[in-house]
């Protein structure tokens, strides 16, 4: 499931400045009334897209990780389920990089420097330090409620005026994920010790443990915050949508915020999309010249 963690080395290459009319994502005033599980569970089941096949767009990229923050433009070309390229352009309007991410590979090519690298996930996560993930970046465009399965149990509550819904894990491992998670409040009392934290991640990588929370409007019910915890490797991926606009009848994000966290690393990408187009086919060319060397 945390193949989430990965999807940032590609989601982290995006980002636009809007020209369609957005919606912006604000928080609900007054007293929410309670909803059950399975209610909210049929309106993240309706929400899901299953009807797009193609996904275009313009963007503008904030990229920060512990080498320091930096800024770009890229134009996003994805098929969905098959492969996502991506366009990396600085001001001069001169293509600097490109790159081509597949379920199981990825391919990156630095025209700056006349280099390039190809090899599968694994590979990319020991070259990069992240595995890339398509299923998570395309979910992400489309602002899916990542990871979501109806055949799961999850727990209905209310937080910070929007719902909330979470996998049913044990008591124990829902702590942990909440004591995991950077910028997050836990009740009063729920605060766990270190030696019991490390306990119940060691319990969680014998059962490969993951927990997901989304972040539901009261109105729309559509999703906008997606926070995955791999409990087994102590890796997180947080995903939020914070704007959204209307194309080809979908609710799109027009603004995304990922973040990807382990114990010895932390990246974040704020990516605004724009001029989005569900159309097609798409081009997705790559071809390395001859004179491109292998990145060393």
């Amino acid at each position: 499931m945390m193949r989430a963690a990965g999807a940032i080395g590609m989601g982290c290459l995006l980002l636009l400045a809007a020209c369609k009319p957005i919606r912006r994502v604000l928080p609900f005033r007054g007293d929410l009334p309670p909803r059950g599980a399975e209610k909210m569970m049929e309106h993240l089941s309706a929400a899901r897209i299953t009807d797009v096949r193609y996904y275009s767009a313009k963007s503008s990229a904030e990229v920060s990780d512990s080498s320091g923050t930096r800024s770009f433009k890229a134009h996003i070309r994805c098929v969905m389920d098959s492969a996502a390229w991506v366009s990396i352009v600085p001001v001069l309007g001169i293509e600097l990089a490109r790159v081509l991410l597949t379920p199981d590979s990825l391919k990156v090519m630095d025209k700056f420097h006349d280099t390039y690298w190809t090899g599968d996930t694994a590979m990319a996560k020991k070259r990069f330090g992240l595995a890339p993930d398509l299923s998570l970046l395309q979910q992400a465009l489309l602002g899916q409620p990542i990871a979501f399965d109806p055949t799961d149990r999850y727990r209905s509550d209310r937080e910070d005026g929007q719902y909330t819904l979470t996998s049913r894990e044990k008591r124990r491992f829902r702590r942990a994920a909440e004591d995991l998670a950077e910028g997050d409040t836990i009740p009063r009392g729920h605060d766990i010790s270190e030696r019991r934290l490390e306990r119940t991640l060691r319990r969680a990588e014998k059962k490969d443990a993951f927990v997901v929370k989304y972040w539901l409007e009261p109105d729309s019910f559509l999703v906008t915050r997606v926070l995955i915890s791999d409990l087994a490797h102590d890796q997180q991926a947080d995903v939020r949508y914070s704007a959204r606009t209307p194309v080809n009848s979908h609710s799109l994000p027009t603004r995304v915020a990922i973040s990807l966290s382990d114990p010895t690393r932390h990246a974040e990408a704020v990516l605004e999309l724009d001029r989005i187009s569900l159309d097609g086919p798409l081009q997705l060319n790559f071809r390395i010249p001859e004179k491109f060397k292998p990145m060393e």
